[in-house]
């Protein structure tokens, strides 16, 4: 997509964002439902558009509308070849407009912010207005949560942390900057901070963005290296897929260091703070990438829904029903499944929650264990190099799980037969650029 054709959609978006919000279409949602198969959606990530696509699709009867705050579809997927400037790929290239696969689809789309829920009332309260629902499904995404990583900064260290040093683990204008940041830097290093603890959105990207700003640096032969600050002890997601990758491609480039909490960021200074064997440790950074603990949407607070002890949704068994209310479904990153938030999760978790809404909106029934084991439920593409371009993957199998009663993942990741013995392959390259060129046409075209 070329600039001028985005600045095309942009406008279409304003000319259909216009008719889309007029009195007559807020007053039709404004009110309690009364069709009897209304159902709302908040969030218009990967998750949401495949919730709103597949239920369209399987009852035209179903009146769907999206609530998106963003103008803008944006994908996390498939970004860090951008970051990593990989030929061809550009911000472009990872956006969409809303009202075309709207138009399409027979859904609506509300560009607005979600400011409350009132579940007893089954109405969603928006800045363009209040929307009544049969169904709600809550499809947020994720929040940053500084404070409780780093207690001791205030909101004006924290706002001036998060500029600084971009986390791009939410689609927007941090990848612009982390991007200006990276075409801007001269010879130093790179220090990449993956999340420190508990569960984050798409566990593998810190290291495929590792690999992507190492390919970077090699091809612009920029002297430095890319030091990874983790807290884990090396078992990270497909952890001997990109060891192998970093000990093979970029042996002088990637540090990687475990059990390394950071303490503190000096961003005039251009440093940052860990702790190595109990004692700190300073070092100096060109390019900060601060990833902060991750944590539920405050749309999950606003709707009041009972967490699991790390803060995520309780999910009612193998479904994606709310523990909480049956009204409420959540899909993507929300879920208290013990399944990875990747952008393949959330498309597979959208079609299956639609079976379950289709089903109690006709006043069937759904066997929320049917299709379970799910093999390959989700496979997840990591590219590693940007020339030639090859990546590796992981397969998960999504099982029942007998103690906790939810879904839980089971990973492979596999050596491909065009690897010669290697985790990473051109063919794997080849596949993960027509998995997500496959996903974009899925949602938007």
């Amino acid at each position: 997509m070329q600039r001028r054709d985005l600045f095309k959609l942009v406008g279409l978006s304003i000319i259909a964002s216009a008719s889309l919000l007029s009195p007559i279409s807020l007053e039709a949602s404004s009110v309690s439902s009364t069709s009897g198969k209304d159902v709302v959606i908040v969030g218009g990530g990967f998750g949401g558009l495949s919730v709103a696509k597949a239920l369209k699709k399987a009852d035209k009867s179903i009146n769907v509308t999206v609530l998106e705050k963003r103008e803008i579809f944006m994908s996390c997927p498939y970004s860090n070849t951008y970051l990593g400037g990989m030929q061809g790929v550009t911000f472009e290239q990872l956006t969409h407009d809303y009202y075309a696969p709207a138009a399409k689809y027979g859904y609506n789309f509300v560009q607005c912010e979600v400011i409350g829920i009132d579940r007893e009332a089954k109405v969603v309260k928006t800045t363009t207005g209040d929307f009544g629902y049969n169904v709600l499904v809550l499809a947020p995404g994720i929040a940053y949560d500084y404070t409780k990583q780093f207690p001791s900064w205030d909101a004006q260290k924290i706002s001036l942390v998060s500029r600084e040093c971009p986390s791009a683990l939410m689609p927007g204008s941090e990848h612009l900057a982390l991007k200006r940041q990276l075409d801007n830097m001269n010879d130093g290093n790179i220090v990449i901070v993956p999340p420190q603890k508990g569960k984050f959105r798409c566990p593998p990207a810190p290291f495929e963005r590792t690999s992507m700003l190492a390919s970077y640096m090699k091809q612009k032969k920029i002297k430095g290296k890319v030091i990874v600050l983790d807290t884990s002890d090396g078992t990270f997601a497909k952890n001997k897929a990109f060891m192998e990758t970093w000990s093979d491609l970029y042996p002088n480039i990637v540090e990687y260091h475990g059990k390394a909490p950071i303490v503190d960021v000096d961003v005039k200074n251009k440093t940052i703070t860990y702790k190595e064997n109990e004692v700190d440790v300073t070092i100096k950074y060109e390019v900060c990438n601060l990833m902060p603990y991750n944590k539920v949407s405050p749309v999950i607070g606003m709707a009041g829904l009972q967490t699991t002890k790390n803060g995520f949704v309780a999910m009612n068994s193998t479904g994606f029903q709310s523990k909480t209310d049956p009204n409420v479904y959540v899909v993507g990153d929300c879920v208290g499944h013990g399944v990875p938030a990747s952008g393949q999760t959330a498309i597979w978790s959208g079609k299956r929650a639609s079976l379950q809404i289709v089903a109690q909106l006709n006043n069937s029934t759904f066997d929320v264990k049917s299709g379970l084991p799910a093999q390959a439920a989700n496979v997840c593409y990591s590219m590693v190099n940007t020339n030639p371009a090859e990546a590796i993957m992981v397969q998960h199998e999504f099982v029942a799980d007998a103690d906790t009663g939810n879904i839980n993942a089971v990973p492979n990741v596999p050596k491909p037969a065009d690897g010669s013995g290697k985790f990473r392959s051109k063919g794997t390259g080849k596949l993960t650029t027509e998995w997500y060129n496959g996903v974009k046409r899925e949602l938007f075209s």
